[in-house]
């Protein structure tokens, strides 16, 4: 357990997890960030977290980018945060089958098992805090996971947030790269600023990643998965059964859940220039959103699916919590 001085030079309180799956011999890592003097516990100001297909938590929401991470600027803004790895990811227990070569058996890790290794980790935070709800967060494959546990659980969600979460398409999806699917891929680190800037007209691409974010993201995302570094250097694996559901639900017309099951607030958080997750998908997996109490979409401007971690992230975390502080509850 450590203490960190934040955004907001408010001391926080990290502390490292290691929690029960559902399975025997799987735990799952969480880290959970908080204000170093809290001690009251609320449904409002509880958050649980999941990520995406191919980065851990420590990657997506835990990398210090000009002196604070987002769990940095959540905690900071009064939250008790907590951000799970799914199994085979980050800290997480990864299943045997990793330790093997790829194409010796099939995709690992496919979103049903996702929504339950998050469920596991939402009913731990309720009954550490003693809570009856949290907000649930999730991006890309994370927002499926997410939004699917919410379709199911919805006395446990006080409000749902979700970043370029995945729907169905018409199209290609950019991080299924065809061709037999082995149990998991390995992802080449160092070398995806081409084509994570590729999204970005040309001329916008040079500052659209501060000078040296990406070099510590690499650095984050390397470490997230050590096990990896000395058989494939600069390499992380990441589980091949987000892209097998890809591929028997999101391009086949086939959605994984029914957003209309989703009966909590939702926001929904997408950037001009998300290739994986394009703007007529984040449009109709919005307006599928009809049983939410109510719903809001925040487009930003100058951002790719990976928004969190570029020069506009600001306006993404205010976004979020603009939705989890306010108190808005609509006219009857």
């Amino acid at each position: 357990m450590t203490t960190s001085d934040s955004l907001l030079h408010m001391p926080i309180l990290t502390e490292d997890l290691r929690i029960a799956s559902d399975t025997s011999g799987i735990e799952l890592f969480v880290r959970n960030k908080r204000p170093a003097s809290m001690k009251t516990f609320t449904n409002e100001k509880t958050i649980v977290m999941v990520h995406g297909a191919t980065y851990p938590i420590g990657s997506l929401y835990d990398v210090e980018l000009d002196g604070f991470s987002f769990l940095d600027y959540l905690a900071s803004h009064g939250y008790d945060v907590y951000a799970v790895d799914v199994r085979g990811y980050g800290g997480s227990t990864r299943p045997p089958e990793m330790e093997q070569p790829a194409d010796s058996n099939p995709p690992l890790v496919r979103t049903e098992t996702g929504v339950r290794d998050l469920s596991s980790a939402v009913d731990f935070v309720l009954k550490r805090r003693n809570l009856s709800k949290v907000n649930v967060l999730g991006m890309s494959w994370g927002g499926t996971v997410a939004g699917a546990y919410t379709s199911r659980n919805n006395d446990k969600v006080n409000k749902l947030s979700l970043i370029a979460p995945q729907w169905l398409s018409t199209k290609p999806i950019p991080i299924d790269t065809g061709g037999p699917l082995g149990s998991y891929r390995l992802v080449p680190v160092g070398s995806t600023k081409e084509r994570w800037l590729s999204a970005a007209p040309e001329d916008k691409r040079v500052d659209l990643i501060p000078e040296g974010w990406f070099e510590k993201w690499v650095e984050a995302t390397l470490a997230a998965d050590p096990g990896s570094q000395n058989a494939h250097p600069g390499h992380i694996r990441a589980t091949n059964g987000p892209i097998l559901d890809i591929r028997e639900y999101w391009t086949v017309n086939r959605a994984f859940y029914n957003p209309k099951e989703i009966t909590v607030p939702v926001l929904l958080v997408h950037a001009e220039w998300d290739i994986d997750v394009p703007l007529d998908l984040a449009q109709n997996f919005f307006t599928s959103l009809t049983g939410a109490t109510y719903r809001r979409w925040v487009e930003i401007g100058e951002g790719t699916h990976m928004v969190l971690l570029e020069k506009n992230r600001m306006q993404a975390f205010q976004a979020i919590r603009g939705f989890l502080d306010e108190s808005y509850v609509p006219a009857k």
